[in-house]
């Protein structure tokens, strides 16, 4: 993840889009490796039936940082990004390359930045005494529904978990990174629109707040999904339905300026933000579900899980043709099939198999 942020370095010197795709695809190939040793790690480190409690704690920190690092990197980024825009329109052809070579090299500093904390962080984990488990031996629960099993294609529940997985994450980046531009559409200004993002994320973090507090004491990891999947399908009929010139004003408090300011949004938005909270839950009730009782499987069964990631890849390429075609707001259609296909898997196909 630390290579892969200071490709950003030379990507920004050099303005090459190529360098900063490069960039991602090495920061995601880190995650991809992060999530696939620890998520089985902090499911089988206690009782299955609380896990989603411990990823949901997780998530809060996860999330959080999500929430505050759009609007750190927009405070050294999009500064003045209005000003630019204009100037980039009205400006002489021969001096665009200068300004968008100084708008490019803003990236530079926050990824030297979070390289350095990438690799501390490694390093502290290195020293780290952590207990080193046994998925073979040790699932967190008493049932073991690898008995006898020879392969992973034996386990419908997991590969249906996959899949439920698969437009969870879908519709969770759907949520976060379509929320800006939808503002746009809709006639409020970047200065605005760019806090939009961290509502979202708050959302899910208070979610993961719900999760803490309820899961295993008060609610079950499967009834958390369910109510979860039917909350994600009413905020996304009311995103759609609702017409965007009724508007509502949020407080909200930027960790930047530390200023309290005063958000006028769109109600349709605001519901596209609550997605956030009915998302919050998804991955963690999910995740324990669909690897309970793997066994020896589980370290597999991870890495399916975690190529479910292309969800959040593919459905926002679908909810952008869309977006292209008809609207932004008819787009979010995409997430009713996606919710009703988690549904299933919240109501029946966690049970597969088992």
């Amino acid at each position: 993840m630390a290579a892969g942020c200071l490709i950003f370095v030379p990507a920004a010197i050099t303005r090459t889009f190529g360098l900063f795709l490069t960039g991602l695809f090495v920061t995601g190939t880190g995650l991809a490796l992060l999530q696939t040793a620890v998520n089985p790690y902090v499911t089988i480190i206690g009782p299955i039936q609380s896990a989603a409690k411990r990823i949901s704690m997780m998530g809060i920190l996860n999330k959080f940082a999500g929430s505050i690092a759009p609007i750190i990197l927009a405070s050294f980024i999009l500064k003045d990004a209005g000003a630019l825009e204009e100037k980039l329109a009205n400006v002489d052809i021969l001096l665009r390359p200068g300004i968008l070579d100084e708008l490019a090299r803003r990236v530079i500093l926050p990824y030297i930045a979070m390289a350095v904390i990438l690799i501390i962080f490694g390093l502290i984990i290195r020293a780290a005494k952590l207990p080193d488990l046994d998925t073979a031996a040790e699932n967190g629960t008493g049932v073991k529904f690898s008995t006898g099993k020879t392969s992973i294609w034996q386990f419908p529940y997991l590969l249906l978990g996959v899949m439920a997985l698969f437009f969870a994450i879908g519709v969770e980046v759907i949520a976060g990174d379509t929320i800006i531009r939808y503002g746009q559409s809709l006639g409020i200004s970047l200065e605005s629109a760019k806090y939009y993002t961290s509502l979202t994320l708050l959302g899910m973090i208070l979610g993961y707040f719900m999760g803490i507090i309820f899961i295993p004491k008060y609610l079950s990891q499967v009834n958390a999904l369910r109510i979860c999947t039917i909350l994600g399908i009413l905020f996304s009929l009311g995103a759609i339905y609702i017409p965007s010139h009724i508007y509502c004003t949020m407080p909200f408090f930027d960790l930047v300026t530390f200023e309290s300011i005063d958000l006028m949004l769109p109600l349709t938005v605001l519901l596209v933000a609550l997605l956030g909270f009915a998302n919050g839950l998804l991955f963690p009730a999910i995740w324990p579900l669909a690897i309970e009782g793997l066994g020896r499987f589980t370290k597999t069964g991870s890495a399916f899980l975690v190529m479910a990631n292309a969800g959040g890849a593919i459905l926002p390429l679908i909810y952008g043709k869309i977006a292209n075609d008809l609207s932004t707001q008819t787009a979010y259609w995409v997430c009713i099939p996606s919710y009703l296909i988690i549904m299933y898997y919240a109501f029946f196909g966690y049970k597969k198999g088992k």
